[in-house]
């Protein structure tokens, strides 16, 4: 047992905490539903103490931290979903899925509330080029990106890629989506109305992706590239139609909540959609369509097969949704029923294969309240020893060779082979094109023909940033220069900054100085978005990026939280480009 405890990314206390609260030793399956539903990934266990601090509420707010992605009023009809999320991990054992899931993941977070994407954005981070292995998982994640978002025709309209040793072997992909509500109604995700059906839709679900929340909540290593199962497949033309089936369902009113299997599948999906709702739910897996024979509970529940959606429905309504499904060529059926017990009840071949309280998966989860360093690190303190005079002096015949090398730095030289891979223009909203500004800029304006604001001029305004150098330096003041480097770019092309979404990098808590880093981070960005007024409004946080060398020593990353950013461009004829 306690290999697999081990094998489930579990503590031995954890294992105890579980035997408690069932009264009870799990069956396998249920073991690897609290594997999943509490990795760091899943449950924010090392960060959460951090993340209430963070502002999360103003005027424009809608929906804050805690739905599939923020929202914000950007007046005069027009509601903006925006977030951001990371796929660092699945990136670095298979960059192209890794990246084009990642992609799909963000997607889904925006379409689940109601909102058509119209862009993407991403922020990544690599290691030197020089290295044939960087240089190969920056060719794969690229490509991967471009892939994804070409297919299911949402533009890739800005973004950021810096260069550091410290990614060697653990890049960052970062992927950040933004929609525009064509809903009357915000769609959540809690579960209401005991007896109301669950109805599975999308993709059929099968053996890939398995337990990739616990995958990602673990350092890479040279064995990591046995985790290649654990990396899920996207299909974009399968997702564009979920996309217009989504949107179709959720303006009929049929569906009472939604939410997208993404990290832990199955088990994420009905976890936090029955304890949202203070409810339980029930979970046939004899009816959830498979593309693969004599599947295991177990495996089943920790499937993280892209494209598939679960929603509660009005009884009654079912089959008239399902037949809309279908007729986009998508899997749709009944697969449970909402409880009153507050309970994950899963059923296959007629008997019960887990039941766990549905608040021990999802709200009352363990956190790790970790001791903060009463002083910075020593290495920090010793680089803040450097002072300006410790330069070399710079002879006038080196001035032109020196900035020539700089330029030539892959950090600041030009990003054009990047993102001329991305299609930047479809859906005719973009305004400012990549290269061409500080921030993206599109055009306010719905794909719905009958749209009232068709003609409108306002724009949105996106940029996502972050000094991680900075940050590395001076974690708190890195993580105020992110905020301000964001709210700056929106200001150079006229937007006024509104609302944050962050993806938090960092490597491992475990140690004094990873949590040093990130408290210290979190500190420095909640301050700034205060004094800014721009709240938070969601985000990602991505921990354990480090990765063990061959000599057994560990190197983390730059600690690098990424501030995504959005604005309102009050009038996108008066725009100020680069140039």
């Amino acid at each position: 047992m306690a290999a697999q405890v081990k094998q489930e990314g579990l503590t031995p206390e954890d294992y105890n905490e579980i035997v408690r609260r069932l009264g009870r030793h799990p069956n396998r399956a249920e073991l690897g539903m609290f594997g999943v539903m509490w990795s760091e990934h899943c449950c924010y266990r090392n960060s959460r103490p951090l993340l209430g601090q963070f502002p999360t509420e103003g005027p424009r707010i809608l929906v804050g931290p805690g739905e599939n992605a923020g929202v914000v009023d950007l007046g005069e009809g027009h509601r903006l979903a925006f977030k951001i999320e990371s796929h660092n991990h699945p990136s670095a054992v298979e960059p192209f899925q890794g990246a084009a899931t990642g992609v799909g993941g963000i997607l889904r977070d925006i379409f689940t509330m109601g909102a058509r994407p119209m862009a993407l954005l991403n922020a990544l981070r690599f290691g030197p080029l020089e290295e044939s292995r960087n240089a190969g998982l920056m060719e794969g994640v690229v490509a991967g990106i471009a892939h994804y978002g070409n297919c299911v025709g949402v533009p890739t309209v800005a973004g950021e890629v810096a260069f550091d040793p410290s990614y060697s072997g653990n890049p960052l992909v970062n992927a950040m989506a933004l929609g525009l509500m064509e809903t009357e109604t915000i769609v959540r995700s809690g579960a209401s109305g005991v007896g109301n059906p669950v109805v599975y839709v999308g993709s059929t679900t099968g053996r890939d992706g398995m337990g990739g929340a616990s995958f990602a909540s673990a350092e890479l290593s040279e064995d990591s590239l046995d985790d290649r199962p654990a990396v899920q497949v996207g299909d974009p033309f399968l997702e564009k139609g979920l996309i217009e089936a989504c949107l179709e369902a959720f303006q009929s009113g049929d569906v009472v909540a939604a939410q997208d299997m993404g990290a832990a599948g199955l088990t994420c999906s009905c976890a936090e959609m029955a304890a949202k709702g203070d409810l339980g739910i029930e979970l046939d897996l004899d009816r959830v369509p498979a593309r693969e024979t004599g599947m295991t509970a177990y495996e089943f529940l920790l499937s993280e097969s892209q494209e598939r959606m679960l929603f509660v429905v009005q009884a009654g309504r079912e089959e008239p949704l399902m037949q809309r499904f279908r007729r986009w060529g998508l899997q749709a059926a009944v697969v449970g029923r909402v409880l009153e017990e507050p309970v994950v009840r899963v059923l296959q071949n007629g008997a019960v294969a887990a039941e766990v309280p549905s608040r021990a998966l999802a709200e009352d989860t363990p956190i790790n309240r970790r001791e903060l360093l009463s002083e910075p690190p020593a290495l920090v303190q010793q680089h803040w020893q450097w002072q300006e005079s410790s330069l070399p002096a710079l002879a006038a015949e080196a001035v032109e060779p020196t900035l020539l090398q700089l330029l030539d730095d892959p950090t600041i030289a030009s990003k054009r082979w990047v993102w001329r891979q991305y299609d930047h223009q479809v859906q005719a909203n973009t305004v400012v094109r990549p290269g061409g500004a500080d921030a993206a800029v599109l055009r306010l304006r719905s794909q719905q023909e009958h749209d009232p604001q068709s003609s409108n001029q306002r724009g949105v305004a996106a940029t996502v940033d972050c000094p991680n150098r900075w940050v590395a330096l001076d974690p708190e003041r890195g993580g105020m220069a992110a905020v301000a480097e964001a709210a700056r770019n929106l200001s150079c092309v006229g937007a006024e900054p509104i609302a944050v979404t962050d993806n938090l990098n960092f490597p491992s808590p475990e140690t004094p100085t990873g949590y040093w880093q990130l408290a210290m981070a979190c500190r420095g960005l909640s301050e700034a978005c205060r004094v800014l007024q721009t709240p938070v409004t969601g985000g990602n946080v991505s921990l354990y990026n480090d990765t063990r060398l061959p000599d057994g020593s560990i190197q983390p990353i730059q600690p690098t939280p990424v501030v995504g950013m959005v604005g309102l461009v009050d009038n996108i004829n008066t725009l100020v480009g680069l140039a």
